[in-house]
């Protein structure tokens, strides 16, 4: 999923309303499970109990451009998590297929790390494995760190000027100046949504500023994806946390984020796009 470029264009101040607005209103419709989409009578009421100034949002009963902007937003955010989110996210057997297919028809020589869980649950990371056969597939000699252990950086004049505060889960070709990094969260065997996947969440905002800074001023190119994976973490459990990884996209913190079997189709044309970027700045 890629961003939606009209919202990717706002302002911080867009956003701290969005936040704010969601935070005091809820994601979701107590009871129902719903994608919470907040009307202007409801938000001008929201910013009356804080004791903040709504003027910018509604006047004399009517929402102003900006008001008007929101209450979009909000729709097509609970219109893109329902109409495309959730019918892209899988379930443990359906990845296991999924997965079994590919390795009997790529051979893939990449690693394939297995789960954390003990028992009969242990097993290879499903969502894990297929990124990296597909990644392999088509990036055959060209490099590839399928498990940086080490931080991310970027030089210039052969000399380091910026690391990345966490390490990334994958980064192509390798994690000395990047075309592209990514994080991988899959959580097929949760049965609550606790701290840590909420984490994961936080962790990639975290790589996102990081990378702002990097764009900025050492004027690189880089993509910067998370790939998240579960219909019962992520839907039903995790709405709230869907919304805040749309935000995310939208305030240019990710460069796609990419749910569940949407890795299959769109994966390979990556890479196409990131060895075309290689070949381009190594000519």
């Amino acid at each position: 999923m890629q961003p939606e470029n009209k919202f990717l264009q706002q302002p911080l101040e867009f956003w701290a309303n969005v936040k704010l607005i969601s935070q005091k209103l809820g994601y979701t419709v107590r009871g129902t499970g719903k994608i919470k989409v907040p009307s202007i009578e409801e938000i001008y009421f929201a910013f009356d109990k804080l004791g903040l100034d709504a003027n910018k949002i509604i006047i004399n009963g009517s929402p102003t451009k900006f008001g008007d902007l929101l209450i979009e937003y909000f729709q097509f955010r609970a219109d893109l998590l329902y109409n495309h989110i959730r019918i892209h996210l899988l379930t443990l057997d359906e990845v296991k297929s999924i997965y079994n297919d590919l390795n009997k028809k790529l051979e893939p020589k990449c690693p394939q790390p297995m789960n954390k869980q003990k028992g009969e649950k242990q097993g290879p990371a499903y969502f894990t494995a297929i990124i990296n056969m597909l990644i392999e597939d088509g990036s055959k000699g060209y490099d590839c760190n399928y498990d940086p252990k080490e931080l991310t950086s970027f030089t210039h004049n052969n000399t380091p000027i910026r690391s990345l505060s966490r390490r990334v889960d994958g980064s192509f070709p390798t994690v000395i100046n990047p075309i592209a990094i990514w994080e991988i969260k899959e959580y097929y065997y949760t049965t609550t949504f606790g701290s840590r996947v909420a984490d994961g969440v936080y962790e990639t905002q975290l790589d996102g500023y990081e990378l702002q800074e990097v764009r900025e001023h050492l004027d690189k190119k880089i993509h910067h994806y998370l790939m998240i994976d579960d219909y019962n973490t992520w839907w039903n459990m995790g709405k709230s946390y869907l919304c805040k990884i749309c935000d995310m996209l939208h305030m240019g913190l990710v460069t796609e984020v990419l749910f569940g079997k949407e890795v299959i189709s769109r994966v390979p044309e990556l890479v196409k796009e990131w060895i075309a970027q290689y070949n381009e700045e190594h000519k």
